[in-house]
């Protein structure tokens, strides 16, 4: 067994994720492959996210190809969640990323690896879209976790976005999750938000709630090269802009403009 995640392991495990993925592919059914595209695509940029952030930060080769195979595999559940249920909700659905860990191991893709090296990438696919990080964990296996969680949200930032910002007026029901589109938004999700707290899936009710889930997200990033893509791509006004304008949403985006100054201001992340 391999202790070390080499450019040599790295090309093997792609080469099983390209062809582990085609099996989706279902090019007569347009919905079905535009969702099996979406989410190819996704790990794709996620994988250059997570190396951009970890040459910010000084990684070396090792923990570079360690992150690399992180992304790679952290989203490997939801193609066989949207054929099993035609969803990306877990809540409709079951959890993405432990359903991508029992594909991991019913295939043992990671067989070549030590069993340290194997445990610390399962942990982070575990960890990556969990509402919060556990207390109890190696630093390690945080670190990763946290990692792969600023890198997938930041892409997921630019997927909801795009779609928000569509000209062609196009609907997928996948990335707005079977949401409604009505104009409240839920007292729990103004609660969190006010609370400089992220937002429970479970409260969300609604598109907007939604869209504010997403931008509660800046009070879940953990480095500060994350940080300043978010402001540098303009994420947090571009979700601002697809909200409702009421007392509400400007209250919480009041909070979160302050939260920012602060931030910025003593630059203590990570």
């Amino acid at each position: 067994m391999n202790n070390k995640v080499d450019r040599e392991v790295v090309g093997n495990l792609r080469c099983w994720f390209n062809n582990y993925v085609q099996k989706f592919d279902r090019k007569e059914d347009y919905g079905f492959q535009q969702n099996i595209d979406l989410k190819r695509e996704h790990t794709e940029r996620v994988v250059r996210e997570i190396i951009r952030l970890g040459n910010e930060l000084k990684l070396d080769e090792y923990a570079l190809n360690l992150a690399e195979v992180i992304a790679l595999f952290h989203d490997i559940g939801r193609f066989e969640q949207y054929k099993r249920y035609q969803t990306f909700s877990d809540v409709r659905s079951e959890d993405h990323a432990m359903l991508g860990i029992r594909i991991l191991k019913e295939y043992d893709v990671l067989g070549s690896l030590e069993n340290d090296t194997q445990k610390l990438i399962l942990c982070a696919i575990e960890y990556h879209n969990r509402p919060f990080l556990p207390d109890r964990e190696s630093k390690t296996c945080l670190f990763y976790s946290k990692l792969i969680r600023d890198a997938d949200k930041l892409d997921i930032w630019k997927v909801v976005l795009d779609y928000y910002n569509r000209s062609n007026g196009e609907q997928n029901a996948s990335i707005e999750l079977e949401l409604p589109d009505t104009p409240e938004i839920s007292k729990k999700v103004y609660d969190s938000l006010m609370s400089r707290q992220i937002v429970y899936t479970k409260h969300v009710r609604n598109l907007n709630d939604f869209k504010l889930l997403q931008a509660g997200w800046i009070y879940d990033i953990n480095f500060e090269p994350t940080f300043r893509s978010v402001r540098k791509r303009g994420y947090l006004e571009s979700l601002r802009k697809n909200l409702p304008d009421t007392e509400q949403i400007r209250e919480i985006f009041k909070i979160m403009d302050m939260y920012i100054e602060e931030r910025e201001g003593n630059r203590s992340v990570d």
